[in-house]
């Protein structure tokens, strides 16, 4: 399994590599770090995201809408916080 520090490391490159407001999905960052098994690492992707937002680091939304990481079911997209 991949150390937090890899995955958080992963989330901000992809985001730096999209540009200014946009989002990325936390599956791209869990693709990127283990290609071929990927679906593993989602719950500890959402789980590094999750402490991001805590940490005033990372936004999640759902339909463009800031959410609760913890709260949220289905599709979440990653953003860097506005400012």
């Amino acid at each position: 399994m991949e150390p937090e520090s890899q995955i958080e490391a992963m989330i901000f490159r992809l985001l730096a590599e999209r540009g200014a407001g946009k989002t990325i999905c936390p599956s791209e960052a869990a693709r990127r770090l283990r290609p071929s098994d990927w679906r593993p690492l989602m719950e500890a992707t959402r789980s590094v995201a999750a402490r991001l937002v805590a940490e005033g680091r990372l936004e999640v939304t759902q339909r463009g809408v800031a959410v609760d990481p913890l709260a949220a079911r289905g599709p979440i997209r990653l953003r860097l916080p506005p400012g």
